[in-house]
C-alpha cells in the first residue's frame, strides 16, 4: 500500500503533454470567453444562455483538473515553488474571465423571462438552482471591471496572504526536547498516554509562535480588511450575512443553531470538569490535556489494518460506500504520514473529471487517526454522490460540507462503543468522542466568536499579535467557561488554524456538520436500512438546493431550535455517562 497519494492520474508532471494541453485550452477559453460577452448584448436569449453555460462547463472543468494538480502537490510540499508558480498562472487566467462572467450574469439576470426559458429548456433546466442564486446575488456584483479588479487584486492579496500562512506554519522549525520537529508532528503529541510528552509538545509548540506570530499576524489582518472593503462595495450587511448568503441558507437558521449551542455549552464544561478532575487537575482541564486519552484504548493501526476495519465495517451500512473505501485505499487516494513541509492537519479534494477524490491525513496510528479517515472518506462519498450532477453543479454550501464526514464519524463510534470489550475501553471510546464533539461545539464557538471579534475590529485598528491572543483567549474563556483552567490555555489557535486564512466564516460549519449529522443519524437507527437511500437522495442533493430544503429531504425544519437542542441532546446524554463511568 502506497504511504503517498498518486496524482498521475491527474497529470504525470508538469511537463506532461496533457497537463501542457489543457492549459493551452484554458487560455483558449478565456479568449473565447471574452469575445462571447462581447457578443452578449445582441444575442438571442436562449442562445446566449445556452451557449454560457456551455462555456463556463468547460472553463469549470480545464481550472478543476489544472488547479486542483497543483493544490495537490503545493499540500504535499509547500515548498514546491513549481507549483505555486503554475497555481499563480491558472489563478491569473481564472481571474481574467472574472468580467467576462460578470457581464453573462449582469445580462442574464436582466432578461424579464429568464426563470421561463431556462424551466421550458431541457438543457437548462438542470441548472435551475444556479440561475435562482445568479439572480438573487445579481444586486451584489460589482459594475464595469469592478470584478475583475477584485479577482486580480486577490491574486496578490488575500490569496497570497494565505498561502503564506500555510507556508510558515508547514516549515516553521519546532523544538521538542532538544530535537528540531515539525508542527503536525507536534501537534500529534497532544494525544500521547504520556502526560510530560503532552505537556512537553504543548509547551514547545506555544514557543515555535513567536518566530511566526507578526507575519501571521499581518496575513490576517490583511485577510480580514479585504474581506470587509469586498463586503462594502458589493453592499453587503456584513462578512458574517456574506457568508450566510454564499452557503445557502438562512441567518435564521444560523441564530438557532449559535443558541442552541450556547444553552448547552455548561454541559460540556462538567464533561471537562470530569475529565479534569480524573486526570488529577482541581481548576480545569489544562489545554495540554484535552487531548489526553482516557481508559484503555492501547490498539494501534497501519495503514492496511485501518483499510480492512473500515471497509468491513461501512459494508454494514452501505455496499457502495465500502466499495468506495477500499477504493480509496487501494488506488493510492490517500497521502499518509506527517512530514516537513507537507500541510498539517487533514482534507479531501475531489477530482470530478475522474470520478474519484485525494485525501491527506497526517495519520499515526491512533484510533482517532481512523476516525479522521473516515470522516475525510466521507467527504469522498459525497463527492461520489454529486458526481452524477453536470459540472457546474458540482459544488455545495460549507455547513452541508460537513454532513457526511460527520456522519461517518457517527457510524464508526457508534460500532466501536457498542462493542467494547469493558469498562476501561468504553471510556476510552466515549471520551474520544466527546473530545471531537467538544471541538465542534466549543472549540467551534470560540472559533466564531474570535474572528467574529478580529471582524468588528480590524476597520478601526490593526491588530497586532499580542491584541489577537487576547481575543483568542477571551473567546476560549467564553466558550469553554470553567471546564479549563484559564491559566493554561492556547492563544495561539489563530496562527495554526488555516480556517482563518479564508475572506469568510469558515468555522461554524464544522457545528453545523456535526450536529446537523448526529440529527440524521438518530434518525438511521430508528429507521434503519430504509434510511440509507434518503441518506444518499440529500447528499446528491446539497448542490442544487438551499440548506434548508436539503434538511427537508429527510424531514428536518433547520430553523427550529428544538431540532440543534436534540441533536445536542445526544452528546449531553453521553456526558452524563462519561462521569458516571469516570466517578466509579
Amino acid at each position: 500500500m502506497n504511504d503517498v497519494w498518486n496524482l498521475d492520474p491527474l497529470y504525470k508532471g508538469f511537463d506532461d503533454p496533457a497537463y501542457e494541453a489543457d492549459m493551452a485550452a484554458l487560455k483558449e477559453a478565456v479568449r473565447t470567453i471574452t469575445a462571447f460577452a462581447e457578443k452578449l448584448p445582441g444575442m438571442d436569449p436562449l442562445e446566449g444562455l445556452t451557449q454560457g453555460v456551455a462555456l463556463q462547463e468547460e472553463f469549470s472543468v480545464l481550472v478543476g483538473k489544472l488547479a486542483g494538480y497543483a493544490s495537490l502537490r503545493q499540500a504535499a510540499d509547500t515548498r514546491d515553488s513549481e507549483a505555486g508558480s503554475r497555481m499563480g498562472q491558472v489563478m491569473a487566467l481564472y481571474s481574467g474571465v472574472a468580467a467576462p462572467f460578470a457581464a453573462f450574469k449582469d445580462w442574464a439576470t436582466k432578461l424579464p423571462n429568464l426563470t421561463e426559458l431556462v424551466e421550458g429548456d431541457e438543457n437548462l433546466r438542470d441548472y435551475s438552482f444556479m440561475f435562482r442564486n445568479m439572480a438573487d446575488s445579481a444586486r451584489y456584483l460589482l459594475p464595469g471591471i469592478g470584478e475583475a479588479v477584485m479577482a486580480k487584486m486577490g491574486l496578490s492579496g488575500g490569496d497570497a496572504w494565505s498561502e503564506m500562512q500555510q507556508y510558515l506554519t508547514s516549515t516553521v522549525p519546532v523544538t521538542y526536547r532538544g530535537n528540531t520537529t515539525n508542527l503536525s508532528s507536534v501537534r500529534n503529541l497532544a494525544y500521547d498516554p504520556d502526560p510530560q510528552v503532552r505537556k512537553d509538545a504543548y509547551e514547545a509548540e506555544l514557543a515555535c509562535y513567536d518566530r511566526i506570530k507578526d507575519a501571521v499576524a499581518y496575513a490576517l489582518n490583511s485577510i480580514k480588511l479585504e474581506t470587509i472593503s469586498d463586503c462594502q462595495l458589493r453592499g453587503y450587511e456584513s462578512p458574517l450575512h456574506r457568508t450566510v448568503h454564499h452557503n445557502d441558507m438562512k441567518m435564521e437558521t444560523l441564530n438557532a443553531m449559535l443558541e442552541a449551542m450556547e444553552e448547552y455549552e455548561p454541559k460540556f464544561w462538567q464533561y471537562l470538569k470530569a475529565k479534569a478532575k480524573a486526570l488529577g487537575h482541581e481548576n480545569g482541564l489544562p489545554w495540554y490535556d484535552l487531548f489526553a486519552p482516557m481508559g484503555k484504548s492501547s490498539t494501534k493501526f497501519t495503514a492496511q489494518s485501518a483499510r480492512d476495519y473500515l471497509v468491513e465495517l461501512f459494508a454494514s451500512f452501505d455496499q457502495e460506500l465500502s466499495d468506495m473505501v477500499a477504493t480509496a485505499f487501494d488506488d493510492a487516494w490517500i497521502d499518509f504520514y506527517p512530514r516537513s513541509g507537507k500541510a498539517g492537519g487533514a482534507f479531501c479534494a475531489d477530482v470530478a473529471h475522474l470520478k474519484q477524490s485525494r485525501i491527506l491525513t497526517n495519520f499515526d496510528g491512533m484510533f482517532g487517526d481512523v476516525v479522521t479517515l473516515a470522516h475525510e472518506l466521507g467527504h469522498a462519498f459525497h463527492n461520489l454522490c454529486i458526481f452524477p450532477h453536470r459540472p457546474l453543479n458540482q459544488g455545495y454550501s460549507m455547513p452541508l460540507a460537513e454532513t457526511a464526514s460527520t456522519f461517518n464519524e457517527c457510524v464508526v463510534m457508534a460500532s466501536a462503543i457498542a462493542k467494547a470489550a469493558d469498562k476501561d475501553e468504553k471510556i476510552a471510546l466515549i471520551e474520544s468522542q466527546l473530545q471531537d464533539a467538544t471541538q465542534i461545539i466549543c472549540d467551534i464557538h470560540s472559533r466564531f466568536r474570535f474572528e467574529k471579534s478580529v471582524f468588528d475590529n480590524r476597520e478601526a485598528m490593526f491588530m497586532n499579535a499580542d491584541a489577537l491572543c487576547g481575543q483568542m483567549l477571551e473567546a476560549q474563556k467564553q466558550s469553554y467557561g470553567d471546564g479549563l483552567d484559564h491559566n493554561c490555555l492556547h492563544p495561539y489557535m489563530w496562527v495554526c488554524k488555516s480556517h482563518y486564512y479564508g475572506p469568510t466564516y469558515y468555522n461554524f460549519p464544522y457545528a453545523f456538520g456535526g450536529l446537523f449529522a448526529r440529527g440524521l443519524y438518530a434518525q438511521y437507527e430508528k429507521e434503519g436500512p430504509a434510511f440509507v437511500e434518503k441518506y444518499k437522495k440529500l447528499l446528491f442533493t446539497t448542490p442544487i438546493a438551499t440548506a434548508e430544503d436539503v434538511a427537508k429531504v429527510a424531514g428536518i425544519d433547520l430553523t427550529d431550535k428544538e431540532f440543534w437542542r436534540a441533536a445536542l441532546q445526544t452528546i449531553a446524554d453521553q456526558i452524563d455517562l462519561f462521569c458516571e463511568l469516570v466517578a466509579e
